[in-house]
Order: C-alpha cells, then structure tokens, then sequence
C-alpha cells in the first residue's frame, strides 16, 4: 500500500466515524498473481459513498508532466486495459469510480491530490487521448489537505465536475 492510499483510507475512516455514518473504507490486499480492481473501497448503503478510488502518483519535481494511459495503467495477459477493466467493475458494482491523483512537488513542498471521476476519464480513455496532463488534472476538484490527512467531501468532488 503506498502513503497515499494509506493516508485517503485513514481520512475517509475518519470522516465515517466523524460524521456517525455507517461505512468503512478499506484496501484490499493485493496479491502477486491476481489483479486488484482499485486501491481503496468505501462501502456504505449512503451511495455518495459506495465508492471504488483508482489511485496514481505522479512526480512532477522529476518532470512529469502527465499521466500517461500506456505507461502509468497496466495492461492484462488478455490484452484489456486497466481502465476498461476498472468501468466494467464499477458498472457492475454500481459503486461510483474515481481517479485519486496525487501530484509530487518536491522535498519541502505539499503535495496536491484531486479527484477525477471515473465518466471523465473513461471520455478522455474511449476519445484516444492518450494522456491526462497535470494541468487537466489540476481542472478537477482538489483533495484538500489537513493536516497530514485529506478532507473528505464526495458531495464536493461530484458537483464540481466538470
């Protein structure tokens, strides 16, 4: 489990207890063989919280620009990317997807996290863009910090779509 996943678990549960819902989030154990569908689960009967989160970490102090759908997703023995793989769990589950992306910006700098969901990355996916740029990224809500955790606002990060 990354620091990322790790730290959006915590700030979700966190947000549960706080708010007196009945959920839980989670991260399933990956096993080496077998394929994860998404790094962080949140299941509850509230469906503003039946989620599954895909989360990426990019290095933009390194120069990363974008995050890249051939080299920053996985494709399987079968030959299916790892976002089609994601839409079809998600359809099937009902649970609602999003792309957790975490900016790096350097030593001594924070860190910027945003949320993108899933409909609009499936668009740029199916469209052949074969990339998000941090500046599209940027276009999507932000996971505000506190802390050393995130806030947590599914409400927010839905109505601010684009």
């Amino acid at each position: 489990m990354t620091e990322f996943e790790r730290v959006l678990v915590n700030s979700f549960n966190a947000y549960i207890k706080e708010k007196g819902i009945r959920a839980i989030s989670y991260r399933l154990k990956q096993h080496r063989f077998t394929s994860q569908f998404l790094d962080v689960l949140v299941d509850s009967l509230d469906p503003d919280l039946y989620l599954g989160i895909e989360c990426k970490s990019i290095s933009v102090d390194k120069g990363a620009n974008a995050l890249y759908f051939s080299q920053h997703f996985t494709v399987d023995k079968k030959g299916i990317h790892q976002i089609e793989r994601i839409s079809d769990y998600l359809n099937r589950s009902g649970r609602k997807g999003f792309l957790a992306v975490e900016l790096r910006l350097g030593t001594g700098r924070e860190r910027e996290a945003y949320m993108v969901p899933w409909e609009e990355l499936e668009k740029f996916y199916r469209t052949k863009n074969l990339k998000l740029t941090v500046e599209e990224i940027r276009s999507f809500p932000e996971i505000k910090r506190n802390g050393k955790d995130y806030t947590i606002n599914p409400r927010e990060w839905e109505r601010k779509n684009r």
